[in-house]
């Protein structure tokens, strides 16, 4: 599929229903997702609790660098891509995800398509489009940490950290490997230099 099919737009607060679309939970009072677990350090995602969790997101979407980006296909959002400087997120301090060098990398840590879209080729878009949102704002590379799954099926609810083979069609080559598993998989750190 074409990735010309999806417009990849960042997640400004004019698109914060969208956001909440993509990564709100069901119930407002549910004290999950908003793809916060890997945004902001344990105690403070323990402590954001039921619609604190998304007030929390609207702000993100209020700064001047937007925290993802989201996918469209014509006006509907199909997608949701986590996108920021490593060195503002917990991976900054992460004992399984190495820091492959001092660069002010960006990292990708969340890709969410939404069902009824997933298979239709909105990841690479998504992913890609990501990567132009920080090239945009100065990122000399990005990196991502997705599964080494070798082709076989991830769970759904672990395979928001993306596939290596994704990564891969989108110009990242591995730059180490991880201690980090999700879903019973090897994670690995690709990198994609945009210098």
């Amino acid at each position: 599929m074409s990735t010309t099919l999806f417009e990849v737009r960042p997640a400004t607060a004019d698109r914060f229903d969208d956001v909440a679309t993509m990564v709100g939970p069901k119930s407002p009072q549910a004290s999950v997702c908003w793809c916060l677990s890997h945004r902001v350090d344990s105690r403070t995602n323990r402590e954001l609790v039921g619609p604190a969790r998304g007030e929390f997101v609207r702000e993100l979407c209020a700064r001047d660098v937007a925290p993802g980006v989201l996918a469209y296909d014509g006006d509907e959002v199909v997608g949701w891509a986590a996108v920021a400087p490593r060195a503002e997120l917990p991976f900054a301090r992460s004992r399984k995800i190495p820091h492959v060098d001092d660069l002010p990398v960006w990292s990708v840590w969340c890709l969410r398509v939404r069902p009824g879209w997933r298979g239709r080729g909105v990841s690479l878009p998504l992913l890609q489009g990501a990567v132009g949102y920080a090239r945009a704002q100065g990122a000399p590379a990005v990196e991502g940490y997705p599964v080494d799954n070798d082709g076989r099926k991830v769970d759904l609810t672990m395979a928001y950290v993306g596939t290596r083979g994704v990564f891969e069609r989108a110009g990242f080559a591995k730059a180490a490997d991880t201690d980090a598993v999700s879903g019973g998989f090897p994670r690995v750190l690709m990198r994609l230099d945009l210098r």
